[in-house]
């Protein structure tokens, strides 16, 4: 049901008193006058500047009242089934005479169609009115309003679109979250800055994000710039990402595609979990955020249950954008004794992750299974369970290359089949603290890094697959009971030798 719809029925079932919870006013307003209109209602807007102003189907002079007092005195004795809209009334409530006489009028106009409609970006409701008031919010504008904005933009004097449509659509959904009034802006100053409208202007929405990811204490915006050939191997989840690129585009929901829920990552640690969320981020061109839930648990009763549903609100309002939540075992692992804030906590996260419909893509990686409750990754709440195993011979010369180039090396100066036969039963991350390790050691006599330096390098290490020989293969026996999908299109990558 539409806002709109929501407040016809509201107004048709004699609600006396119903806030709406918004930091747009401009918007509120406009909609109760479209439903006001719609339904030949009369309207009247108060506020502390103005007095009251007609908004919808009454004319002649408007009644004069200069303060909370006089507006309430006379929602009382109009003779017409009016609505009344009150705009900053969220500060007379403070005090209590306001909140008396405003609960006394929720309660004595039932027999009338007068209702009385309190716009505030507020969501604190005294407690005397909880009973007597019904509360709605107005959602962020949808796709169809912001792409009005931009309509009315591109279509002023003197401004250029060179957008493509499936530009233009990107630009849109990458405004999706931002209020009419925050789109409007930074589409102005997209023109302003670049001299029109282009697909640059996607970066500067996704700037525009940040600000609103900032207001919760548990997230952080990231700025990914990884592309897949960042990240060596795990062919068969690179496939399975490219096959799901488009699926937040418009095409995709008129063929009928539903937005992709998420994916959990399990593996041993450097295998590469945060970069493949990193690069979905990057490669997708949707917001990277990283959900921190140790920053989440509070000191008071019911704070940490706050902090999760504000952050998964902010989430929900920067989508579509892609939500990180790294190591969630260490959150989420059963046990503890923290009073059940944890437990809780726990289940505000996985009703949200069930239910939700904003186009919000959730990475989830663990180190140890076996501490997540079974039903966290269960199908529903993701679309899929890959398990990244250690590199395969071929994937360890591909992450080999990777590092290479990313020190501006080229990889043909080097013996690149010969370290990865050497690095068998090596992580990604171990290799490269291997080519670091080599570049220290040559920098340090001052000359060029050699296929022995670092060959030197990995000798040296102790890698995982030897200090962690058993979680390896209880994590390998978990996948062979068929909880997951293997990331690399070769299976699993070799145990070191000893």
């Amino acid at each position: 049901m539409t806002f709109e719809k929501d407040l016809e029925t509201l107004l048709r079932a004699r609600a006396t008193l119903v806030v709406v919870v918004t930091p747009e006013e401009e918007r509120a307003v406009a909609a109760v006058k479209a439903v006001c209109d719609a339904g030949r209602r009369p309207a009247l807007a108060w506020d502390t500047a103005e007095g009251f102003q007609h908004l919808a189907g009454s004319t002649g002079r408007p009644p004069v009242a200069k303060d909370a007092a006089g507006a309430l005195d006379h929602v009382e004795s109009a003779d017409t089934d009016t609505v009344f809209v009150l705009k900053d009334f969220h500060d007379a409530w403070a005090a209590a005479p306001a909140r008396r006489k405003l609960r006394s009028l929720a309660q004595k106009l039932k027999s009338t169609r007068k209702t009385i409609v309190v716009v505030t970006p507020s969501a604190k409701l005294p407690d005397e009115l909880r009973d007597d008031a019904v509360v709605i919010e107005l959602p962020p504008p949808t796709a169809a309003e912001l792409e009005a904005v931009l309509a009315r933009l591109d279509g002023s004097p003197g401004t250029k679109s060179r957008l493509t449509p499936l530009g233009r659509e990107k630009l849109v959904q990458a405004a999706l979250g931002l209020s009419a009034s925050q789109a409007g802006r930074v589409f102005a100053k997209a023109v302003v800055t670049y001299g029109g409208l282009d697909d640059r202007g996607i970066d500067l929405v996704m700037r525009e994000k940040q600000q609103l990811v900032r207001q919760s204490q548990a997230l952080e915006f990231y700025t990914a710039s990884q592309s897949a050939d960042d990240v060596g191997g795990l062919e068969a989840l690179k496939d399975w990402l490219r096959l799901r690129e488009r699926a937040f585009t418009r095409q995709a929901r008129d063929y009928g595609l539903p937005a992709p829920k998420g994916i959990a990552l399990v593996g041993l640690p450097g295998t590469g979990k945060s970069l493949v969320a990193k690069m979905i981020g990057s490669v997708w061109k949707l917001p990277l955020l990283r959900l921190d839930v140790g920053a989440l648990f509070g000191s008071f009763v019911g704070e940490s249950e706050e902090r999760a549903r504000r952050a998964l609100r902010i989430a929900e309002t920067a989508a579509p954008c892609v939500l990180w939540i790294d190591e969630m075992e260490k959150a989420f692992a059963t046990g503890g004794n923290d009073g059940g804030v944890s437990q809780r906590v726990f289940g505000t996260i996985l009703t949200w992750m069930q239910e939700k419909t904003a186009p919000a893509f959730v990475v989830a990686t663990a180190n140890d299974v076996s501490s997540l409750p079974p039903e966290l990754l269960r199908r529903g709440r993701f679309d899929e369970l890959f398990f990244l195993d250690l590199p395969t011979l071929a994937e360890r010369a591909e992450i080999v290359e990777v590092h290479l180039t990313k020190r501006r090396r080229f990889a043909r100066d080097y013996d690149v089949a010969r370290l990865a036969e050497l690095a068998a039963g090596y992580t990604g991350a171990e290799i490269e603290q291997a080519v670091i390790d080599a570049m220290y050691v040559a920098f340090s006599a001052d000359r060029e890094f050699t296929t022995d330096d670092v060959a030197a390098a990995i000798a040296r290490q102790v890698p995982l697959a030897v200090s962690s020989r058993e979680r390896i293969e209880a994590l390998r026996r978990w996948l062979k009971e068929g909880r997951a999908q293997p990331a690399s299109a070769d299976g699993v990558g070799s145990p070191r030798r000893n």
